[in-house]
């Protein structure tokens, strides 16, 4: 099966007072099922790419697995639409964790998380890593001037993985949590260590995914968009540095701004 991030698309366009035929990039959407242990665990609409690296930052995030190592085996269909992945050991999963709201306390402060499992995952930061502005600016451009999928259809979340020096990688998904888990089952397949590492992100930063940079690890996201009331609760919170609205020469920090220094 030929996987493609993008389809050419004939439609009619409306332009300066015109209609007229013509053609469109549109990205792709896909359904990935994932089975754990013979057992139906989850399934993702996605972006038909990076499936491994995917599968594995979801099955992290989520909780089942910690380490590589822990994986015997995964298979992907992908004509079929499923992936396969066998651990060593057992695993019990209750439904009820990953749809159940939840209000948790922790060192005196309330932490609202929307599921149950997130509170279980989730991650204070303990990271010391400092960006100057110029890094900040420096990394949002690099990573959306890398992005070709999103130049050419509009229809992606983008996200990279970064030093304060550069970007190492940078994933695209039409749903957001997805190109988090591909730098996430990048980072493990690697055996990189995420907690001196930033996100650089092209949506929203609501609070699912300051919980999803939690899980991961990191301690400062970029945003080139605006974040959430919970979101800048939660990263005050988990010692995250949450910083929206990079465009052009500016920036605004929203959490634990000691992070950003002038050298």
């Amino acid at each position: 099966m030929d996987m493609k991030m993008s389809i050419n698309q004939k439609i009619r366009k409306y332009s300066n007072g015109n209609l007229f035929d013509t053609t469109d990039n549109i990205v792709t959407e896909f359904p990935l099922t994932i089975f754990v242990n013979n057992v139906e665990f989850a399934t993702m609409v996605c972006t038909p790419t990076h499936f491994k690296e995917m599968v594995v930052g979801f099955l992290a995030s989520e909780g089942v697995i910690r380490f590589y190592r822990e994986v015997e085996s995964i298979s992907i269909d992908e004509d079929a639409g499923y992936a396969y992945v066998k651990l060593y050991t057992e695993v019990t999963t209750n439904q009820q964790y990953y749809s159940k709201r939840f209000i948790g306390s922790c060192c005196g402060k309330s932490r609202q998380f929307y599921f149950q499992n997130d509170v279980k995952t989730s991650k204070t930061s303990m990271s010391k890593q400092t960006l100057t502005p110029s890094q900040c600016i420096s990394l949002m451009k690099e990573m959306q001037e890398s992005s070709i999928v999103f130049q050419e259809t509009g229809g992606v979340h983008n996200a990279a993985l970064c030093t304060p020096e550069k970007m190492i990688i940078c994933r695209s998904d039409i749903g957001r949590h997805n190109a988090l888990d591909k730098l996430y089952g990048y980072s493990i397949l690697n055996d990189i260590s995420v907690r001196d590492k930033i996100i650089v992100f092209s949506g929203r930063i609501s609070s699912e995914v300051l919980v999803k940079a939690s899980k991961i690890g990191v301690g400062i996201v970029l945003s080139k968009s605006a974040p959430t009331d919970l979101a800048i609760k939660l990263a005050d919170d988990l010692n995250i540095t949450a910083i929206g609205f990079i465009r052009g020469t500016s920036f605004n920090v929203y959490s634990h701004p000691e992070r950003i220094i002038e050298r």
